[in-house]
């Protein structure tokens, strides 16, 4: 590493230069990993935070929407629960309503049908009541768990949400622990016949036509030793990972495919930076590597020491980009703007980034290997 430490002294300015090229690559690619993150979270948290690990829709639904065009007879659970492996399984409800509190404030829910005893349900939900009546509405508590996030909304305890055009009244009871959200849009847990009435469009104090009481969205199930095959095959159900059921949220596929392809162009972008920078470097210091090659030096030799001239470099680049974008998204979380910090993602891209940079170091450098030493005696001059 003689040579490489010697060549980062005499040449600091174009090695800081280039450090801070890809130190602010590094920036680009966690800011850019916290976005997606965070439009993960606030796209589908409320489905990651379900304590499931499959999602039954409608046979033949449509994938992209499934959760809002689907619709399962409750009895479906059952069939789904009766399947070896399933531990348990349980109806939910999903719709998205817009609605106004008391002070006039518009308020958008992802309204979550959920029996309240079942492993979905939030806890303090009220009972489904036993005393319902065919042709009445049902006498279930309107009673609704928000995301946490809304309390920030200025929504409280005790506030009052009257969904637009159906009159029905829900009021706040609690909030969840996190945010929880589908489609950017926040979560509202309610009784399962208090959705039925909401989904089919009945307006307050009517009743829900008899079979409405029988249906929901989704059937969730706790299944983590079950098979997939086997379920779709034993069920009138298409059954999928909890997972896979994230693409059935709005716009989750086109948002993290958009920020995936741009993160893969920045490697690539990386890669070709890195690559100019020390092919540059390697033709300009060619007189000196065929002097070494001259005095005895070998090609593993050489090769190691301007591989270790790019780690270098890339590591101490990454590291200051790194530590920077992890400070400015600490501060972006504080802000309406969807981030989030992960660490997973944030490790995953700098690992990304530094074996992308180093290949195209690895490619422009093994030019070093070829030098030939007589050139340092003259005899191609």
């Amino acid at each position: 590493m003689f040579l490489a430490w010697r060549d980062m002294v005499f040449a600091r300015t174009r090695f800081l230069l280039m450090g801070l090229v890809l130190a602010l690559m590094s920036i680009l690619i966690v800011m850019i990993s916290g976005l997606t993150a965070g439009l993960v979270n606030d796209g589908v948290s409320g489905l990651k935070a379900m304590d499931a690990d499959v999602v039954s829709f409608e046979e033949g639904t449509e994938a992209s929407s499934a959760f809002t065009r689907s619709t399962v007879e409750l009895e479906a659970a059952d069939e789904l629960a009766a399947v070896d492996g399933v531990e348990q399984a349980a109806p939910m409800g999903l719709s998205i309503v817009n609605g106004r509190n008391q002070d006039n404030t518009p308020v958008d829910l992802t309204l979550i049908g959920v029996e309240p005893d079942s492993f979905l349900a939030p806890e303090g939900l009220p009972a489904l009541s036993e005393d319902h009546v065919d042709g009445d509405p049902t006498p279930t508590g309107h009673e609704i768990i928000v995301s946490g996030t809304l309390a920030d909304a200025g929504i409280a305890v005790g506030d009052t949400i009257t969904l637009e055009r159906l009159e029905t009244e829900l009021t706040v009871i609690g909030f969840t622990e996190d945010q929880r959200t589908f489609g950017h849009v926040d979560l509202a847990y309610a009784p399962l016949d208090v959705w039925q009435e909401v989904h089919v469009g009945a307006r307050a104090s009517e009743a829900a036509p008899p079979t409405a009481y029988e249906q929901a969205s989704v059937i969730v199930a706790q299944a983590p030793d079950a098979d997939l095959d086997t379920l779709n095959a034993e069920t009138s159900l298409d059954v999928v990972t909890l997972e896979d059921s994230f693409q059935a949220s709005p716009g989750y596929s086109a948002e993290t495919m958009t920020l995936a392809l741009i993160e893969w162009f920045l490697y690539i972008i990386t890669a070709l930076i890195a690559g100019a920078f020390f092919l540059v470097w390697t033709i300009q210091r060619s007189g000196d590597i065929a002097t070494m090659r001259a005095i005895g030096a070998t090609r593993g030799f050489l090769l190691r020491d301007s591989l270790g001239q790019a780690v270098i470099i890339l590591v101490a680049s990454i590291a200051v980009g790194v530590a920077i974008a992890v400070g400015l998204g600490l501060w972006l979380e504080t802000t309406g703007m969807p981030y989030a910090t992960e660490a997973a993602p944030i490790l995953g891209g700098a690992a990304m980034l530094f074996l992308s940079g180093l290949i195209g170091a690895l490619i422009a450098v093994y030019r070093v290997t070829r030098t030939d030493p007589l050139t340092a005696l003259g005899e191609n001059r």
